[in-house]
């Protein structure tokens, strides 16, 4: 498995030696899951597809441990707000989080919100926790400076969600290139007004999550000789052509849409294609209405191929936590074999290889063929997914605000790409250099 780390790094998942040395389950036999029993554990969860399903066996946990889980859960922009104002006072009040090593580690790390899960992992491990078969690409992401700051909560990118049946009767066949997806719209558009024929991101600091799939694809790159790259050629060419299928194509009010409003349009009907998480296969196929009438692919092929975005949530103990170590049994139970057995089969990608082997998760893959699909996009983006979703600085967080401000000016027709770029890349340049 090939995952292209956020710092521009390619590496083959196997040829990793990470920081930690795991411990032979023997070492582990003493393990006594009730060893902090009547502790209660506080949970910041980001209310998506990860976090619902795995707090629907909350009750296994608090019955395993004797522990209680106080769950504080928002949706994404919520729980960051919130989360920042919890590590700024240094307060005690989270003891688990939820983190996009992706996004926030580095900037996280260097602020020292991460509490470090090193010796943890070494010397408090469940017989059959098996942390050598998680994603060690994942591990390797989630570590700065030496020390490992979450565990991988699942394997997940942007993936393309289409309805064969809208496909078939307008006539237009399965996209294989950007230029496909382009014609397919058109297409659509003309054919079926009572549908929206694409939808993606464009909400301002969301928008760098799909967009990178597609800048990638085309063959362009967010930073060359140490500045922003937007204004390149292929950086206009993304810009124009990412805007322009949500302007034309897109439904009103898409500078509002994350994955939320997306998964709920696609889930209703109304619209033909969206790009959007593989997370949200569990959200999509809610009710059941479009297990038979769609398909899913890896965003289609540009001029570079196919380069699709692969990150993974990971759990986090705060480093102000006064009971670090309730929290790592919170955190390894959530992220153990049996757990992400449970969740894979509600559509949460296991950052676990073996996984996908398992007998049970093949069966339940073969019950739908939309479920095959998607476990063959996911195949995919462990094999050629690239981690970089913004600009792999310190302040990835802020460079996302920058593109998303770009892809709105376009979508709203506020500037042309050649102010929009330019804007975008000085306050861009700005953040590189803070170094």
């Amino acid at each position: 498995m090939h995952i292209r780390l956020s710092l521009g790094r390619t590496v083959r998942a196997c040829a990793i030696t990470v920081v930690l040395a795991w411990p032979a389950a023997s070492t582990a036999a003493d393990f006594n899951w009730k060893k902090f029993q009547g502790k209660t554990v506080t949970f910041l969860a980001n209310n998506n597809p990860v976090s619902q399903a795995l707090l629907t066996y909350k009750d296994e946990f608090e019955k395993l441990t004797g522990m209680t889980l106080k769950v504080d859960g928002y949706q994404e922009q919520q729980m960051r707000q919130r989360l920042v104002t919890v590590m700024n006072a240094r307060s005690d009040e989270v003891d688990v989080f939820m983190t996009l090593p992706s996004r926030e580690g580095q900037q996280f790390a260097a602020s020292g919100w991460y509490g470090d899960l090193t010796g943890m992992a070494k010397n408090e491990v469940a017989p059959d926790y098996d942390a050598p078969g998680l994603s060690q690409a994942l591990l390797k992401a989630a570590t700065f400076d030496g020390k490992l700051t979450s565990m991988p909560m699942n394997l997940e990118g942007p993936v393309l969600y289409y309805r064969t049946d809208l496909l078939k009767k307008c006539g237009v066949d399965k996209p294989a290139t950007i230029k496909d997806v382009q014609a397919a719209a058109a297409k659509l558009k003309a054919c079926d007004a009572s549908v929206s024929p694409f939808v993606s991101r464009g909400l301002k600091p969301a928008v760098a999550y799909t967009f990178s799939n597609l800048l990638h694809n085309i063959g362009g790159s967010y930073i060359a000789n140490g500045k922003s790259n937007l204004c390149s050629a292929k950086g206009k060419e993304a810009l124009e052509t990412y805007s322009g299928l949500l302007r034309d194509f897109g439904p009103p009010g898409v500078v509002s849409y994350s994955f939320y409003q997306i998964s709920a349009l696609y889930r209703s009907g109304r619209a033909a294609m969206a790009f959007e998480s593989s997370n949200e296969l569990r959200t999509v196929m809610e009710g059941g209405e479009r297990l038979k009438d769609t398909g899913i692919v890896p965003f289609p092929a540009g001029e570079a191929g196919t380069v699709p975005t692969a990150i993974g949530w990971g759990m986090a103990v705060s480093a102000y936590s006064k009971q670090p170590d309730p929290a790592w049994y919170f955190v390894q139970w959530a992220t153990s074999p049996e757990i992400q057995k449970k969740l894979a089969l509600q559509g949460i990608a296991a950052p676990r290889p073996a996984a996908a082997n398992d007998a049970e998760f093949r069966k339940w893959l073969d019950e739908q063929p939309v479920r095959k699909e998607w476990q063959a996009a996911l195949n995919v983006l462990a094999e050629k997914g690239s981690s970089e979703v913004g600009y792999p600085i310190i302040a990835n967080p802020e460079s996302r605000e920058f593109i998303g401000q770009a892809v709105q000016d376009l979508i709203l027709k506020q500037k042309p790409i050649d102010q929009a770029c330019a804007d975008a890349d000085k306050g861009l340049d700005a953040l590189i250099a803070q170094k």
